[in-house]
């Protein structure tokens, strides 16, 4: 009996630092920026023996929802930047659905990935179709939630950007609306990290190829027979 050759590997060196550095920091700031917003939404009552003027706690949590904001966007714009100078696994064209083919794919992964109705798809070395759409979207989000977070923010500081914000809000939007519609983008944040670990894992275990530890050292392992294909 033959012999079962074991498939041989290669490392390929996919996400650069700026790129692993804006998904550790993004993810910092998703994660104080929800439960500090949470708590600014829905405060809890704090029992002390302090006089009121000596507890500062809530002022505290506004104090990091908003540098976390200010450090959100600073990151935001950097990632956009890199879009067009990093690699071609960062580029922007990774995102930006160009062809009918890039829909097909996306359809392929959601029966792999999601469905689970076949348990093999196209390997794809950086993201697959439907994550980079998926991410794509996602830049929206993030730039309504930081529109409308600093458009709130306007109304406590004289910060230029807090004005600016506020001036690109329509009008008919009141302080309460634009209130609500930030919170609502809250629940995508904790929608998108659920489904964004799920997937990070079932990668890891399906596929073997280094999906979680590629965002720290920034290598992934693929099969040379997949390239020979």
């Amino acid at each position: 009996m033959d012999a079962i050759k074991a498939p041989s590997y290669r490392r390929i060196y996919v996400w650069e630092l700026p790129v692993r550095a804006f998904h550790w920091i993004n993810g910092i700031c998703i994660l104080l920026l929800g439960v500090t917003g949470y708590l600014i939404g829905r405060p809890f009552a704090v029992i002390s023996e302090q006089e009121a003027s000596f507890q500062y706690w809530f002022g505290t949590v506004r104090f990091l929802h908003f540098a976390a904001g200010y450090l959100f966007l600073i990151n935001m714009l950097a990632r956009i930047y890199w879009g067009f100078v990093g690699n071609r696994y960062a580029n922007w064209k990774q995102f930006i659905p160009t062809r009918r083919k890039w829909f097909t794919e996306v359809a392929d992964v959601l029966r792999v990935d999601v469905l689970q109705t076949r348990v093999q798809g196209k390997i794809h070395i950086g993201h697959n179709r439907l994550a980079g759409f998926i991410y794509f979207l996602s830049f929206w989000v993030y730039g309504f939630q930081a529109l409308t977070g600093f458009a709130l923010y306007a109304a406590m500081s004289p910060s230029w950007i807090g004005r600016a914000a506020a001036a690109v809000i329509p009008g008919t939007w009141n302080d309460m609306g634009v209130r609500q519609w930030h919170h609502a983008g809250l629940w995508f944040f904790v929608l998108f990290t659920i489904i964004h670990v799920y997937l990070v894992f079932y990668h890891d275990y399906v596929e073997g190829r280094g999906t979680t530890s590629s965002m720290v050292g920034g290598w992934k392992f693929e099969r040379e027979d997949y390239f020979k294909s």
